[in-house]
């Protein structure tokens, strides 16, 4: 199935890890991409993830949402190298995860159809998860399932800043 998690509410990624560790521990292949997350943002999860067996790949990508230096069509030819290499992977793991790559969709650094044919067809054999904020009425016609997470209340409005371990 294609999975999407997304919505302008706080669980996105945390649901996403948590299907990865029960997938993991369930004895399923599973790989994590996280997009957009280069090395100035801490990916706390990964050291729990790789201990569950997942494979955890941070790609070396700036996000133009925190980097207003970004080039961005520097940004796109990374990004069309690293879906090259997970297509080519895609079929060694029961459950892949996508973190964060809705994002990458709505900066147009991936073409959103081409990419929604080629994830809707490896989804027949390998469940596919994908977060962010954002997504589109097309890709969320096209999942098999769709959760949105919707804010209610936030601790970040009271100036309260991310805490590791909780946020990140």
């Amino acid at each position: 199935m294609l999975q999407v998690y997304t919505g302008n509410g706080k669980g996105k990624t945390t649901a996403a890890m948590g299907l990865a560790i029960r997938a993991a521990g369930a004895g399923l292949r599973t790989a994590v991409y996280f997009f957009l997350k280069d090395g100035r943002f801490p990916v706390s999860e990964i050291k729990a993830l790789q201990k569950a067996g997942t494979k955890c790949f941070k790609l070396n990508q700036s996000s133009p949402l925190f980097d207003k230096n970004v080039e961005m069509e520097a940004l796109k030819k990374t990004v069309e190298n690293d879906m090259k290499a997970i297509y080519g992977a895609i079929d060694k793991y029961d459950v892949v995860v996508m973190d964060e790559f809705i994002h990458v969709m709505n900066l147009k650094l991936a073409d959103e159809a081409k990419t929604l044919r080629e994830l809707k067809k490896y989804s027949r054999k390998t469940e596919i998860i994908l977060t962010g904020r954002g997504a589109s009425g097309a890709l969320k016609k096209t999942a098999d399932l769709v959760t949105e997470m919707r804010e209610i209340k936030h601790p970040y409005k009271k100036g309260i800043k991310a805490r590791k371990g909780i946020d990140f």
